[in-house]
């Protein structure tokens, strides 16, 4: 029987992160290097991988980077020939790239009449469409031992509607594509988890509201609801992150799991 250390060890493993260079995807990385496991860094064109990668350079592990832009489903295709054509293994697939609740576009975060369906079209191809074609298309890569995971990153917004109240006299907001696009993801999760099982382990994480430097008001409002009694930081997700990857949970599928302070309790 192994011990917890060995079941941790993501050794001889890779893992595929979109959104890599992101706050929560820089987290992910560094939880899957700690752990020895390789990487697969997917991002889209022009981001700045040098910080990361300079962090990463104590860690022993093979790390990959590829631009791509998951709006498109002929860069998804091409990214996936690349993976293919340079014989890379995918052992754990974390779906984390998504426009989020403080993405600068036009007509997102607006009040209903204002929010478009151009921009609706863009979040869900890129919040759900794309995890869907990634998961399908890296199928046979993830079946290849028979451990492979696939993690999606919803919100706690998946399953619960937001407090439109706590995002007064802010220029904050919560779209309705970005709800229903990270709810789709938790579905999708339950669908996956029954039809590709057992080779494939697959759950959602849904976090609640990271901070970071949200005006006083929203931050107020936010832990006065939460009953840990204050937003997230990005250190509070690398546990799931390093459980869902690993032989921690092996035994774990088609679960949506919150970590969220208790947010989603009440």
């Amino acid at each position: 029987m192994r011990t917890v250390q060995q079941l941790m060890d993501m050794s001889g493993r890779t893992v595929l992160i979109t959104g890599a260079t992101g706050n929560l995807g820089q987290h992910m990385v560094e939880t899957i290097a700690e752990l020895n496991g390789n990487l697969i860094l997917v991002d889209r064109p022009d981001s700045n991988y040098s910080i990361l990668l300079e962090k990463l350079k104590i860690y022993k592990c093979n790390i990959e980077c590829i631009e791509c832009d998951l709006e498109s489903d002929n860069h998804r295709t091409e990214m996936v020939h690349k993976i293919n054509n340079l014989n890379l293994p995918v052992n754990v697939l974390i779906n984390n790239a998504a426009f989020g609740g403080t993405t600068d576009l036009q007509g997102w975060v607006a009040p209903l009449e204002g929010q478009t369906i151009k921009t609706w079209r863009r979040a869900m191809e890129v919040n759900l469409t794309a995890a869907f074609d990634l998961s399908k298309s890296l199928l046979p890569k993830l079946k290849k031992n028979r451990n492979g995971s696939i993690i999606n990153i919803s919100s706690i917004y998946g399953s619960s509607s937001p407090v439109h109240s706590m995002y007064e006299g802010t220029k904050m907001g919560n779209p309705a594509a970005y709800s229903v696009s990270k709810g789709g993801l938790i579905q999708l999760t339950r669908w996956l988890s029954t039809t590709i099982a057992p080779d494939v382990r697959v759950n959602t994480v849904s976090p609640g509201g990271v901070f970071r430097n949200q005006p006083e008001q929203f931050v107020s409002k936010y832990e006065e609801r939460t009953p840990l009694g204050r937003m997230a930081t990005e250190e509070d997700f690398k546990g799931i992150i390093a459980y869902l990857a690993s032989d921690m949970s092996k035994y774990v599928t088609g679960q949506n799991i919150n970590v969220d302070g208790g947010w989603t309790a009440w």
